[in-house]
């Protein structure tokens, strides 16, 4: 099979297509001919060498993809010719084995390019919103980074469970309609003064969530822009500096900071992962949760995939085509 390979840690620079062997059929995972391959943020880090898991090259990365079930064992959940999403860490290659923990099987009203951009980003969304940060309907919602795939997702999530107003934060004009598409109330254009418009959106007082995948130098204002007793999620750090913070910030506003790692809960509670996909689908299926799609590339170009994550001018969430539809 063909599958894209991580040679060196430098970056996409590092990154070739080469033959591989298909994974074996051990009786106990499931093998997926794989459709589409999402590109996400660790996946780039990956092939910097910059990620917290971080293997030795060569190997071959990718931690979401959809496809159709070649073979599954029985008690799996799903069935030879399903429609699936799986997750995991080699999934940038033409076939994928995935334990049944890993694999989720597609509403119909989802498509296969939808599904390799749906696991990552929308259980993140539910697990850093809901989960870590108890969310409720009514509340408001700042999300920093708005346009990319984690932002978006973040997004449809709030507001197909009653968030609002939904305010997204974003570098560009183009992002700006990238946010608006996917559901955000109001968009802010990042500038000096940002802090005081979300202020100014929410009549002075301020959001209740910030949702921070960012990090850097937005982090002091995504703190700065909460109502009192708001709490901001850390998500990631896409900007690449992990921020720090006065604790006196807290104390005087009653205000929280909440680390939510999506991989880290899943890895100690494999079953959690299940039970966040039982309730994205009613999302899915209310139309709440449409993952939008930036853009696709071949699988010839999938370095160039990478590339657009690194210069920054991806949008949405970005794939490469396998086998396609």
């Amino acid at each position: 099979m063909r599958a894209l390979e991580v040679q060196s840690l430098s970056g996409p620079d590092g990154l070739a297509i080469v033959e591989r062997p298909e994974p074996e059929d051990d009786g106990r995972s499931i093998i997926i001919d794989v459709a589409y391959a999402g590109v996400s943020f660790p996946d780039l880090l990956q092939t910097k060498g910059m990620y917290q898991i971080r293997p030795e090259p060569p190997f071959i990365p990718g931690v979401e993809a959809s496809g159709v079930v070649r073979s599954a064992p029985e008690g799996s959940g799903v069935s030879a010719g399903d429609r699936v999403a799986v997750w995991g860490s080699t999934c940038h290659a033409e076939v994928v084995a995935g334990h049944p923990d890993q694999v989720f099987k597609l509403p119909d009203e989802m498509s296969l390019g939808e599904g390799a951009a749906f696991v990552l980003n929308y259980q993140t969304a539910m697990f850093c919103l809901v989960d870590r940060g108890g969310l409720k309907a009514g509340e408001s919602v700042l999300v920093l980074g708005a346009a990319g795939g984690v932002g978006t997702s973040a997004i449809q999530v709030a507001k197909g469970l009653g968030a609002g107003p939904v305010i997204g934060l974003v570098s560009t004009e183009e992002k700006a309609e990238v946010a608006s598409a996917a559901g955000a109330d109001h968009t802010v254009l990042v500038s000096n003064a940002w802090k005081d418009e979300v202020l100014e959106l929410t009549g002075g007082r301020g959001v209740d969530m910030t949702y921070d995948p960012v990090g850097g130098d937005r982090f002091l204002d995504g703190v700065r822009a909460l109502a009192r007793s708001g709490r901001l999620v850390v998500v990631g750090f896409a900007a690449g500096d992990i921020p720090t913070i006065k604790v006196n910030r807290l104390l005087l506003r009653n205000v929280s900071v909440i680390g939510a790692a999506w991989g880290e809960a899943i890895a100690a509670d494999p079953a959690l992962a299940r039970d966040i996909h039982a309730r994205l689908v009613p999302l899915v299926r209310s139309g709440a949760v449409a993952p939008p799609i930036g853009r696709i590339f071949p699988f010839d170009d999938a370095v160039e995939a990478f590339r657009s994550l690194d210069d920054r001018t991806a949008t949405a969430k970005v794939l490469f085509e396998v086998n396609g539809e």
